[in-house]
């Protein structure tokens, strides 16, 4: 899945940079500007970081169940 989406090419249109790994850390390779910018981008949409730099997946996990 993480390279599929690295090598996405509809930057802005398939948002890859909502992709963490299992522990809620960002991508070090993020395709579209490096881990700052994959940051920045998660950050504008209300993602809180904790101090480690990571993200609490029981707050932000995608849940598909959701959507049904």
């Amino acid at each position: 899945m993480g390279w599929a989406l690295h090598k996405n090419p509809y930057y802005g249109e398939v948002p890859c940079h909502r992709v963490v790994n299992r522990n809620g850390e960002i991508s070090s390779g993020f395709a579209f500007g490096g881990p700052f910018e994959q940051k920045k981008l998660l950050e504008q949409e209300g993602i809180i970081f904790d101090e480690s730099g990571k993200i609490n997946l029981n707050k932000y996990l995608w849940n598909p169940c959701e959507f049904q």
